[in-house]
């Protein structure tokens, strides 16, 4: 063997995509964990995504980032870099990647340095942008939350999704495959639990006493600008009938932690509603990631809409969680937009539901009174076969052209399985529009599959769209 065929080849400049706690807290887990592997420089790139972003610390502004800071060489700023375009609604055409790239370089100081990419997704925001303007680099990605488990959400460039070489995630549902960029055969590989709650201990120990008692209960705020989120007075609804919940099971203090884009007169109004049924609320200063609380507190119970932080209380932390009838199905097929319901059904498969939290609370209350389990019905969900193909099964229904070989397993599916337990995640309308079982009378299935019904169909609409003009 020549000396230049053993020589290794040279370190990348590796690019660190973070714009929550949690994303910095996973990436310095996998840096912990050597899955990230050798490197020329380690640069992480701080992204404030929050819908206006001079209202919302970034990352590496909040206290718990401090003993972060170390795996990496350097901090950047995604936002002083593209200002005053907006960080993660932003991407350069296709023209002017080019010109970005080198002012990129020469703002970094990266040089001619071969670079790697690691962010969170590259569908959208600064990942998308990132992999437009370093069209050479290697890609690999992130899941925060259950993301990994749902399908991508949208059809992706085959140009960028090829470079994905491996998808990072917690393992939060053992047993269960992630679907997130499978359609590219990227290997999934999971960051150690262990290593991950290591960085969080770390983080834990250098913030000061959030204020709130040991034992407490949490309750979780939902991200209001997350797709499919709550209207606001539907999401005061929702978190009242969480609130009694907790009352009627017998907790005192709740520790109500809101997402940090949420309004401060949201979280206000949520503390006097919890003061008004008896209960004790507290805030806690500068808690972030949430998994600082689960170092800190060991809260006496885990429940909200945010079904990634209760699946990581409840697996990672061993602590009890429950979603308190916030895994409700789906409104309509708009509901499916992007990854779809998958994070609920998860949460509703694995977690149970909170006593007295079904009792609506008024009229256009979402999610009403959640329907206990039937004995009866021959699939249980939490069977991790059954989930997995569950999950696989809204996948399809959520982005079927993204997933286009799993039509006939997702048929399979719904026709073994026509118990409401099951049939709740799938609207009708959504089951129709697809050709799929229980969309339509069972006769009229063939019919609307046949290629020639489809061809009139879309003549028809055209006539209709025309005549209307």
């Amino acid at each position: 063997m020549t000396a230049a065929a053993s020589t290794p080849p040279p370190a990348r400049t590796q690019l660190l995509v973070a714009s929550t706690p949690h994303g910095a807290a996973l990436l310095a887990a996998a840096v912990d964990a050597g899955l990230l592997g050798a490197a020329r420089e380690r640069l992480l790139l701080v992204a404030n995504t929050a819908a206006v972003p001079e209202t919302a610390p970034a990352p590496d502004a909040l206290p718990g980032f401090a003993p972060l800071r170390g795996r990496f060489g350097r901090v950047l700023s995604w936002n002083a870099a593209v200002a005053p375009l907006h960080p993660g609604a932003w991407t350069p055409r296709p023209d002017d990647a080019p010109l970005w790239e080198r002012q990129l370089r020469a703002l970094w100081g990266l040089g001619d340095a071969e670079v790697e990419l690691v962010a969170e997704r590259v569908e959208a925001g600064p990942g998308r942008a990132l992999a437009r303007i370093f069209p050479d680099a290697p890609l690999d990605v992130y899941a925060t939350g259950l993301s990994a488990y749902g399908p991508t959400p949208g059809k992706l460039d085959p140009l960028v999704g090829t470079r994905v070489r491996r998808l990072l995630h917690l393992g939060t549902v053992p047993g269960l495959r992630p679907l997130l960029l499978a359609e590219f055969g990227v290997p999934a590989e999971e960051v150690p639990a262990g290593a991950f709650r290591a960085v969080v201990a770390e983080s834990a120990r250098e913030l000061p006493d959030p204020g709130v008692p040991e034992g407490a209960a949490l309750l979780l705020g939902p991200d209001p600008d997350a797709p499919g989120a709550l209207p606001p007075g539907d999401e005061e609804r929702l978190y009242g009938r969480l609130l009694r919940g907790l009352r009627e099971a017998g907790h005192r203090a709740v520790v109500l932690v809101p997402h940090p884009a949420a309004p401060a007169h949201r979280v206000r109004g949520l503390a006097e509603r919890a003061a008004g049924l008896g209960l004790e609320p507290y805030e806690p200063r500068d808690a972030r990631p949430v998994e600082v609380l689960y170092e800190r507190l060991r809260p006496a119970l885990v429940t909200g809409c945010s079904f990634g932080a209760l699946l990581t209380a409840s697996t990672l932390y061993g602590l009890p969680a429950a979603h308190g009838g916030t895994a409700s199905p789906p409104a309509g097929p708009a509901a499916f937009e992007g990854g779809g319901p998958v994070p609920a059904v998860i949460a509703d498969a694995l977690l149970p539901d909170l006593p007295g939290a079904g009792e609506p609370a008024g009229p256009g209350d979402p999610g009403g009174t959640p329907r206990a389990p039937d004995p009866a019905d021959p699939v249980d969900p939490a069977d991790p076969v059954e989930l997995a193909r569950l999950v696989k099964a809204v996948a399809f229904c959520a982005q079927p052209q993204v997933h286009p070989g799993l039509r006939g397993e997702t048929e399979r599916f719904l026709a073994a399985h026509p118990e409401e337990r099951v049939r709740r995640w799938f609207p009708r309308r959504l089951l129709a529009s697809l050709a799929l079982p229980g969309g339509l009378p069972a006769g009229l299935g063939p019919v609307v599959r046949s290629p020639a019904v489809r061809r009139a169909a879309r003549r028809a609409r055209a006539l209709g769209r025309r005549a209307r003009r």
